[in-house]
């Protein structure tokens, strides 16, 4: 049995999947398996696939579905998974040369701790670069004030911003000592991290925690899952570049603005979740806007299950009312 499972959704991606096997033929460690959800493709997929399984050079689990949207090729994956350890790679990205020895070198310090739930590291254009050029808490040098700040035990948002007290009583000594060792994903943000980040899952958690599959549409912001996460667990800080990606193009916000038209429900889902637990006044309000905004054109029954609270809905009827004069979602 493998530790690891890298999960790759693909739909049509038979020209970039290539990249991602020599990546993976590159590991220094065995120890993990390829799991490819083909998302219905209709290209050669399968056939350059079956080629290199016959190959042999590493264990490769293919499985092929109709198309639903990566949500549902995720939850497909995770169910199918079998091994400790899972790892989305998307196939237009790949891994660093060291990125499961790094994955696993640091889940041997951490596993036995039961409230982490696996761990964060960085996204970069280059083995080198992150994405962005962006940095964890601590990683920049003279960045002391962020770097004393740690997740508190006692809340889900909030940390220890008046007192700089270290809940856990530990820093990663051997990243420099200013890193913390463990955060959630969250509480990184409000630390001021702004990147893109590699999310390492014991699979046993994201089976607890599937993505919803909604009629007529195939998309749920990740963080939904992710925020859920974080509200009972926290992650191991790694900063170091496991997975290589190609900078987004300029075309980004106009796929955002598509993807919110299309996925309506998966949004409001998202929203609602964050209006709930988002302890920041001017970040709770803005949610709850949107929220608003969404919850008249989502699916019924997902708005039933999944109630706004009378109080939050009325104190974000201003800014829902702004919204739909701006004729925005």
């Amino acid at each position: 049995m493998k530790t690891l499972t890298v999960f790759t959704p693909s739909y049509n991606r038979e020209k970039l999947l290539p990249r991602l096997y020599r990546s993976l033929c590159r590991q220094n460690s065995t120890d993990f398996l390829w799991l490819i959800v083909d998302d219905g493709s209709t290209d050669g997929t399968g056939e350059l696939v079956e080629g290199w399984r016959r190959e042999n050079r590493i264990p490769i689990r293919y499985i092929r579905r109709q198309n639903g949207g990566k949500m549902r090729a995720h939850n497909t994956g995770v169910l199918a998974c079998e091994t400790e350890l899972f790892v989305c790679l998307d196939s237009d990205d790949y891994f660093s040369d060291t990125a499961v020895e790094d994955i696993l070198e640091r889940w041997k310090r951490v596993s036995g701790s039961r409230r982490i739930a696996g761990i964060v590291a960085h996204k970069g254009r280059d083995e080198t670069h992150t994405l962005y050029g962006e940095l964890f808490p601590g990683e920049r040098a003279g960045d002391s004030r962020k770097a004393g700040l740690r997740p508190c035990l006692m809340s889900y948002y909030p940390y220890c911003r008046s007192c700089y007290r270290d809940c856990y009583g530990k820093r990663a000594e051997e990243e420099g000592g200013n890193v913390p060792a463990e955060s959630s994903l969250s509480a990184l943000y409000r630390m001021g991290f702004r990147g893109e980040t590699t999310l390492v899952f014991r699979t046993e958690i994201l089976k607890r925690y599937l993505f919803p599959e909604i009629p007529g549409e195939k998309y749920v912001p990740e963080d939904y899952v992710y925020d859920q996460i974080d509200r009972k667990y926290r992650l191991s800080v790694l900063p170091k570049i496991l997975t290589i990606c190609e900078l987004v193009e300029s075309g980004y916000s106009d796929r955002v603005d598509e993807l919110r038209r299309q996925n309506p429900t998966g949004w409001y889902l998202y929203y609602v979740n964050r209006s709930r637990y988002e302890s920041r006044l001017s970040l709770k309000l803005k949610y709850m806007s949107h929220c608003l905004r969404f919850r008249r054109i989502a699916y019924a029954p997902a708005v039933r299950r999944h109630p706004l609270p009378k109080a939050l809905a009325i104190a974000g009827l201003p800014g829902a009312t702004v919204l739909l004069l701006m004729g925005k979602l």
